[in-house]
């Protein structure tokens, strides 16, 4: 029986989950090496969901240093299906405000140190990736807004950097050319993971503020954008409870199926190490036994 039906990773500012009932907590071990924490689980609104604290309790862990696919496997390992990411954004257009919330349904990479797939060392799999949010995910999180009282968008862009560094200026306004809606360096990864998982995943993107285009950049403080931080936090986690009441409970998206003519290698070719080491996304279509 799964541990959690339901994944919550807290990002900056978000180091736990509030009305979280029946709490505790379990170290996962994966073939990935270590997540970024223990995983809390327990009941929220009914539905057993586990939380995981993106950067560690503490902030200890940066964007670059983050192990995405210990994180996401951790999850699959638990049982989860579904992943609600939070993460703190930059926002890129004057209409996306700071306390206002994004729910972004497509990524580009500016990444450059990151692992982005379970796969490789013997085994090719492609997921298809042109839409890469949960429509059901997303659509829960958008009416869990409005439930909450919270603005916020459905639609645009995350555009992750690398980090730890923020945009300079030249950079953010070529960002701002292309349409980018907000600016963050850490859900991409996680998304493309989450879909090789066959797990559906969508992100709530809390804007903290202007990106450094924006003139008015420079007059911000850091006590601000923590006050705004926090504020964000709270708010985030009431999208959440309303999210996690109003998500059905049986998915009827592609996201569960996502593996289904992905994998390119001859399964009897699979070296069993790989095999070993995928066998929760590998045993689903080519057996518990492997090939013969």
């Amino acid at each position: 029986m799964a541990e959690a039906e339901i994944g919550i990773i807290g990002g900056s500012g978000l180091y736990q989950m509030p009305g979280l009932t029946e709490v505790r907590e379990i170290k996962q071990d994966t073939p990935f090496g270590d997540p970024s924490d223990k995983y809390a689980l327990g009941v929220l609104e009914g539905r057993k969901v586990a939380f995981l604290s993106r950067h560690g309790r503490g902030h200890r862990l940066m964007p670059t240093e983050l192990n995405f696919r210990a994180n996401i496997y951790g999850f699959k390992q638990l049982g989860v299906e579904r992943i609600l990411s939070l993460s703190a954004v930059g926002s890129l257009k004057e209409e996306h405000k700071p306390l206002e919330f994004v729910i972004p349904d497509q990524f580009f990479d500016r990444t450059r140190r990151r692992i982005s797939t379970f796969f490789g060392d013997g085994v090719v799999a492609h997921v298809a990736f042109a839409d890469p949010v949960c429509d059901e995910v997303a659509t829960a999180m958008m009416q869990a807004c409005a439930a909450a009282g919270v603005v916020g968008k459905r639609g645009g862009t995350y555009l992750c950097i690398e980090g730890p560094q923020f945009s300079t200026k030249a950079e953010s306004n070529l960002y701002r050319s292309w349409g980018m809606d907000v600016i963050g360096m850490t859900n991409l990864q996680e998304a493309k993971l989450a879909r090789e998982a066959e797990i559906c995943y969508a992100t709530l993107a809390m804007v903290t503020d202007y990106d450094c285009w924006h003139p008015a950049h420079d007059s911000v403080t850091v006590d601000q954008i923590v006050t705004v931080l926090l504020k964000n936090a709270s708010n985030a986690c009431n999208v959440v409870r309303e999210a996690v009441k109003v998500l059905p409970k049986e998915r009827k998206c592609k996201c569960g199926s996502a593996l289904a003519t992905a994998i390119m290698t001859d399964a009897k070719l699979i070296p069993p190490g790989a095999r070993e080491r995928l066998k929760l996304l590998l045993d689903k279509y080519l057996g518990k036994e492997g090939p013969s």
